[in-house]
């Protein structure tokens, strides 16, 4: 339902680059149903946007804190953002 929609947007820090981070995010974000974006930053972070379910958001948001097998998370910060900018699906950037 559209009232139910929430997005947030989140910035991931610590070894997160090189770790196949985007391809795991887009992977998880697509099995909860999730859509958004990911993308690598010049400062070594990883951004991304993602909007669908609140209780799906949630569980993403818990799941960024673990990241894929090589990345070592130190630090996940979010913040409301509008779903309005969310793509349909979910897509690595640039």
């Amino acid at each position: 339902m559209a009232e139910d929609r929430k997005a947030a947007l989140v910035r991931i820090t610590g070894r997160v680059q090189g770790v196949a981070f985007r391809i795991w995010t887009r992977d998880e974000a697509v099995q909860l149903g999730l859509a958004g974006w990911v993308r690598n930053e010049r400062d070594g972070s990883v951004t991304a946007l993602i909007a669908g379910p609140e209780a799906a958001i949630s569980t993403m948001l818990s799941r960024f804190w673990k990241g894929p097998p090589a990345a070592r998370v130190s630090n996940v910060e979010s913040e409301d953002a509008s779903s309005v900018h969310a793509p349909l699906g979910f897509h690595i950037t640039d």
